[in-house]
């Protein structure tokens, strides 16, 4: 059956992502609707259902296209050469950077209501860029930088920090340039903690 609009833009699939995260960004999650999104990219309603089953699916895809990107994000500002904390703390930047521009992305990317058929490649997601940092501190460790410890355990104190730090600046509590500006005492504080030595 022909569809009721012609389409132009090439690849429907990324147009649809577009305009959901655009959606997302403005009006949050609930707001998102697979026929308003076939509506604003100009083709029929059953259209979407090539590409995403229901809004869940689309929420899916949103959410690894995030993933995706915040690891772009994270490869791109570590250098493996620099010295754990400088290391670090380009990660953190570059962490709370992503944070800063996507706060209803990433809230969404944390969620836990993907549906069992993402959930492996959440967890593969996950990896390339939680995993990453991971990574970071298991190596460190090799090199008697950091405790020993399970890196998994290490890596939740740093996660959690990071993203509690998000949440922060997403409520309104930090600046995002406090935040960026307060990295380095961050990762200073997050390896050596906060008992005097």
């Amino acid at each position: 059956m022909p569809e009721s609009r012609p389409y132009h833009h090439g690849d429907l699939r990324a147009a649809l992502l577009a305009a959901a995260e655009r959606t997302l960004r403005e009006k949050g999650t609930a707001a998102l609707s697979l026929r308003e999104l076939a509506r604003e990219v100009g083709v029929s309603h059953a259209a979407p259902g090539r590409h995403f089953k229901d809004k869940q699916a689309l929420l899916n895809a949103l959410a690894l296209a995030g993933y995706e990107r915040l690891a772009q994000s994270l490869n791109t500002a570590d250098d493996p050469a620099l010295p754990l904390e400088p290391r670090l703390t380009a990660l953190v930047r570059a962490y709370l950077a992503f944070a800063i521009d996507n706060a209803a992305l990433l809230e969404l990317m944390y969620a836990r209501k993907h549906e069992p058929d993402a959930s492996e490649q959440m967890a593969a997601a996950v990896e390339q860029t939680v995993g990453s940092l991971e990574r970071v501190l298991a190596e460190a460790q090799q090199r008697g930088e950091v405790i020993d410890g399970d890196p998994a355990e290490l890596n939740l104190v740093t996660g959690a920090t990071l993203h509690g730090v998000a949440g922060f600046i997403s409520a309104g509590w930090l600046t995002p340039e406090a935040a960026l500006a307060g990295a380095e005492g961050l990762v200073h504080f997050l390896l050596h903690g906060l008992k005097p030595r």
